[in-house]
């Protein structure tokens, strides 16, 4: 069984429920827990889960107030997704018109990889190195 994450990045979006979508259709998070803020297309606080491991946390960059959190801004973060689907996650960045940063290749260590940014500017890097 594996165990909870007990890491968790945490990214704002100006358009979180469109980050939402993004990273569920593209890079394969599943919806956990969608907490709406006050205002319309406002996400409070959400949680995604990576089926292959690892979750992710993000929120709207308006109406909070949550110390830390409140100051980030979108297109900051950075975030390594392990996978053993590199080829199929680059193939759906690709159709969904994502801009690829880094193409598809090898790299000396072993890892099958790629970056992209989400429509805000993160950074992504997909592949198959899982650490040493």
């Amino acid at each position: 069984m594996t165990p909870q994450p007990t890491v968790w990045p945490a990214l704002r979006y100006d358009d979180a429920p469109a980050a939402i979508r993004f990273l569920t259709d593209v890079l394969g998070f599943e919806e956990t827990l969608v907490v709406p803020g006050s205002a319309d297309r406002e996400i409070a606080h959400a949680e995604l889960h990576r089926p292959e491991g690892g979750n992710v946390m993000l929120g709207s960059t308006s109406g909070h107030s949550d110390g830390v959190h409140d100051a980030m801004k979108p297109g900051t973060g950075a975030v390594y997704v392990v996978s053993d689907h590199v080829d199929e996650i680059h193939a759906r960045a690709r159709a969904a018109g994502a801009e690829i940063t880094l193409d598809l290749h090898d790299t000396d260590y072993g890892s099958h990889t790629f970056s992209l940014r989400d429509p805000e500017g993160n950074s992504w890097t997909v592949g198959t190195y899982r650490g040493a």
